[in-house]
């Protein structure tokens, strides 16, 4: 709905993942497979598309995708902000079981380990761009349009 709004090009890491996953003959669909069944962060991915500006969302995700980011994209894209959609775990995994994407990871179980793996992993990047006051953050306990409509002023 973001990207929507401001006319941003949206990446989603996980969207990019999950097709390479599911796309005959891949070389590396497996191994995503088995990252996402365990919860653990998937090696770095990339993409290239002509815009002027990008809503990347999900990425980079540990400190090796922060930085291959930094070596690859410092002189190419300049990160503004960092945009932080809190929520309780509790929310997060209620949402993730209902919402019948039919992802193999949307089990409680994987869930579980996946929230583990952001706090371990995750959490230390927020914290970086934090240092750099480059996080804005907005609240993700509401319903999508009033979690959108609340995050559009910290773009501008």
């Amino acid at each position: 709905m973001l990207q929507k709004s401001l006319g941003l090009k949206h990446l989603s890491a996980g969207d990019l993942l999950r097709a390479e996953r599911k796309r005959p003959g891949s070389e590396f669909g497996q191994l995503i497979e088995n990252h996402i069944r365990n919860g653990t962060i998937v090696p770095a991915m990339n993409a290239s598309l002509s815009s002027k500006a990008f809503l990347i969302d999900g990425f980079p995700r540990n400190q090796d995708n922060l930085e291959g980011w930094e070596r690859e994209m410092a002189s190419k894209a300049k990160v503004l902000f960092v945009l932080y959609l809190h929520c309780p775990e509790e929310i997060c995994v209620r949402r993730c079981l209902n919402r019948n994407e039919g992802r193999s990871d949307d089990n409680e179980e994987s869930l579980r380990k996946r929230i583990k793996t952001y706090c371990t992993q995750t959490l230390p990047i927020v914290e970086h761009y934090r240092t750099q006051d480059l996080v804005r953050e907005v609240s993700a306990c509401g319903a999508p349009e009033e979690v959108s409509v609340s995050g559009i002023p910290k773009f501008i």
